[in-house]
C-alpha cells in the first residue's frame, strides 16, 4: 500500500531549464550552432528586469535570461556565479496550491503572491537553500482564452 503523498501534488512536467547569460544573441547563436535550436519566444520582462528567449533543443526548452539593469536578479547572479544554470522550472496545474503545499513542507517561497513570467504564465520560486542549492521555478501556464467576441 502506498503511503499518502503530502508534497506538491499537482506537478505536471519539466517546463524549462533557465540559463543566465551576458548576451541573448551570443547564447542563441552558440546553441543553434551546437544543437540546431529553434527560438520559440522572446520578450523583455520589465518586472524581473530581464531579456528572455525560450528556445527548443530537441525535446527540451531552455530559457536564456540576460539582465536589462545592473540591479536585476540575473545581474546579481552573473556577478556572483557567472553564466550558467540559474533555475529549473516545473509546470504545475495550480500555482497557488503548489506554493501552499511547499510552505506546508517548510520550503520558503520567494514571493508572497505569484508574479507574471514568460508569455503571461504565473510564476513563483522555491528558495534554493531549501532545494539542495537549486532555484526551483513553479510555472502555471496561461490558459488560452477561446471566448467569442
Amino acid at each position: 500500500m502506498r503511503k499518502e503523498f503530502l508534497g506538491i501534488s499537482n506537478l505536471i512536467s519539466l517546463n524549462h531549464i533557465g540559463i543566465a547569460v551576458y548576451s541573448l544573441e551570443e547564447a542563441i547563436a552558440r546553441y543553434s550552432r551546437m544543437f540546431d535550436c529553434e527560438v520559440l519566444h522572446s520578450e523583455i520582462n520589465e518586472e524581473q528586469q530581464t531579456a528572455e528567449a525560450m528556445i527548443k533543443c530537441g525535446g527540451v526548452q531552455i530559457q536564456f535570461l540576460a539582465p536589462t539593469s545592473e540591479t536585476s536578479p540575473i545581474a546579481k547572479f552573473l556577478d556572483k556565479r557567472s553564466q550558467g544554470v540559474q533555475q529549473i522550472a516545473f509546470d504545475v496545474e495550480d500555482l497557488d496550491l503548489a506554493c501552499d503545499q511547499a510552505r506546508g513542507l517548510g520550503i520558503r517561497v520567494l514571493y508572497p503572491e505569484s508574479k507574471y513570467g514568460t508569455a503571461g504564465s504565473k510564476i513563483n520560486f522555491l528558495h534554493p537553500q531549501d532545494c539542495n542549492g537549486v532555484l526551483i521555478e513553479l510555472v502555471e501556464l496561461q490558459k488560452p482564452n477561446f471566448s467569442n467576441g
